[in-house]
């Protein structure tokens, strides 16, 4: 049975656990909250401190935004799978969110590229931080990052158009890439080699990118004669590399598995990949709230205000 274009896919869930999708819409939906609440309670303390509005802050403000729109571009319909059984998702419905999924996911990959940069300048110029990164500067940072998820993530949805598919059926909780690939009858070697290219530009590109600033910074510690000055310089950039941690080795096991990891078991791949978005997302703003000393002092600030 051919499906055209204007047509809808019907999304599975997690294939193999559906009788479960009751109880595991429980840590879905608890996930779901508590990213709403910590990246919004970041945002909100972002934008209303002004002692908040340094390059550093500001960034992860953008990372926090990010996470959000990812969170509520798949997790709301995941949702209605779980506890409506509401499984169509019309094609152009499907595309959009794919667009949003995966574009958020270079967009935060760029952003922790330009956080590695900001790393970089503080401790290996600190003098002059201020001085190069500007709000300007911040600002083209930003939106070179949103470019980039824009451009490179656009095409996916524009070559899927021009398939033929003979499957409706998506073993997937969202409109994933290589899912609605395989689900074509046509011929799906371009949308594979851009995908593929995508994957290997992004995660292959950034990570270059984080680990040349990550030696500068390391160079520049093991020269520090001061031990108290050595800790300091490693605890600046502790917050971060947490998040690269918690990003990428995901990500890189979620892409892994969807093209060479056939013995996978489908809810086992499933689950990565959803881990893959929603992890990162729920653990960002636990990380820099735990390290980060400056937004700790908000965050008891804006609680002593409202007890007293």
């Amino acid at each position: 049975m051919l499906l055209l274009n204007h047509s809808s896919f019907i999304l599975v869930g997690i294939p193999g656990l559906e009788s479960q999708h009751s109880w595991l819409s429980v840590p879905f939906s608890s996930m779901f909250l508590a990213i709403l609440l910590g990246n919004g309670a970041i945002l909100f303390l972002v934008a209303t401190q002004p002692t908040l509005h340094t390059p550093m802050y500001l960034l992860l403000a953008l990372l926090m935004t990010a996470d959000i729109i990812s969170t509520l571009a798949f997790v709301p319909k995941t949702l209605c799978i779980f506890w409506l059984k509401d499984r169509d998702i019309a094609a152009n419905v499907c595309f959009t969110q794919m667009f949003f999924i995966h574009g958020t996911s270079v967009f935060r990959s760029a952003l922790l590229v330009a956080m590695a940069f900001d790393r970089f300048v503080a401790v290996c110029e600190p003098l002059r931080y201020s001085t190069i990164l500007s709000h300007s500067l911040v600002g083209r940072l930003g939106l070179m990052a949103l470019a980039k998820g824009v451009i490179l993530i656009l095409p996916m949805p524009l070559l899927l158009q021009r398939l033929t598919f003979c499957q409706r059926v998506i073993p997937h909780t969202y409109c994933d890439h290589m899912a609605v690939v395989k689900m074509a009858c046509s011929h799906t070697r371009p949308n594979r080699i851009y995908g593929l290219f995508v994957v290997l530009l992004v995660v292959g590109l950034d990570l270059l990118l984080i680990g040349f600033s990550y030696a500068l910074i390391l160079q520049a510690v093991v020269r520090l004669n001061s031990r108290d000055a050595t800790f300091k310089a490693l605890n600046t950039c502790s917050a971060h590399l947490f998040v690269i941690l918690v990003t990428y080795v995901p990500a890189l096991f979620s892409s892994i598995a969807h093209r060479i990891g056939r013995h996978i078991p489908p809810h086992a791949h499933i689950l990565l990949a959803n881990l893959y978005l929603l992890l990162p997302s729920m653990l960002n703003p636990i990380i820099y709230g735990i390290k980060m000393k400056e937004m700790r002092k908000r965050v008891a600030k804006c609680l002593c205000r409202r007890t007293s």
